[in-house]
């Protein structure tokens, strides 16, 4: 059973930076397919970062330049530099990893960006 545990979220000022982190267990580790979405309360989840089946990354347009995500293979791990930070990336995260035609979510973890 694949489980993916998020961590690195907070409270930060509008331009500053966070990084989220999510370790994936249960799996042979591969980071295509795996990625970061965002929710906000009363809206649909959004996808924010991924690694593409190709292992090139895709951006949401309004994150593209601000956002990077990396895989680091040796600790299982994908990663989500956020810097620049604005009021509207205030949301709770949440880890996805697609594989075999299964979704699988971390638990969510929440990042605040206000003054």
């Amino acid at each position: 059973q694949v489980q993916l545990v998020e961590s690195g979220g907070g409270l930060v000022q509008p331009g500053g930076s966070l990084k989220l982190s999510c370790v994936a267990s249960g799996d042979v580790f591969r980071s295509n397919g795996m990625g970061w979405y965002r929710q906000v309360p009363g809206k649909r989840r959004q996808g924010v970062a991924r690694f593409l089946a190709s292992g090139t990354p895709y951006y949401l347009d309004s994150v593209k330049g601000r956002f990077t995500l990396t895989s680091d293979n040796a600790k299982s791990m994908v990663s989500l530099q956020m810097d620049s930070l604005r009021s509207e990336d205030t949301a709770v995260y949440f880890c996805n990893k697609f594989s075999d035609g299964k979704d699988y979510w971390g638990q969510g973890i929440q990042v605040t960006v206000s003054s």
